[in-house]
């Protein structure tokens, strides 16, 4: 199995953020790559979801599945602030 690159692990992060975008965004919200390092995603809330009581249930059950399902090569998404 080729293990992928940085720059195609980052490219299919990418399109995981976009997929789950127009969700955010319908709640007045939206999302911000920061940084992959390795097999960790670092990402920022923005708008109503920075601060949100939900946004923990959101980073782990949203965003995190579906990086991973984009990335299997991913295993954890972070929140930074």
């Amino acid at each position: 199995m080729k293990k992928n690159t940085h720059e195609e692990t980052v490219t299919k992060v990418l399109e995981a953020l976009e997929s789950i975008r127009p969700f955010l965004v319908s709640d007045g919200g939206d999302i911000e790559l920061v940084n992959v390092e390795g097999d960790k995603v670092f990402v920022k809330l923005q708008g109503n979801c920075n601060g949100c009581p939900m946004s923990f249930s959101t980073m782990k059950l949203g965003v995190e599945n579906t990086v991973k399902q984009f990335a299997p090569e991913i295993k954890e998404v972070l929140s930074v602030n």
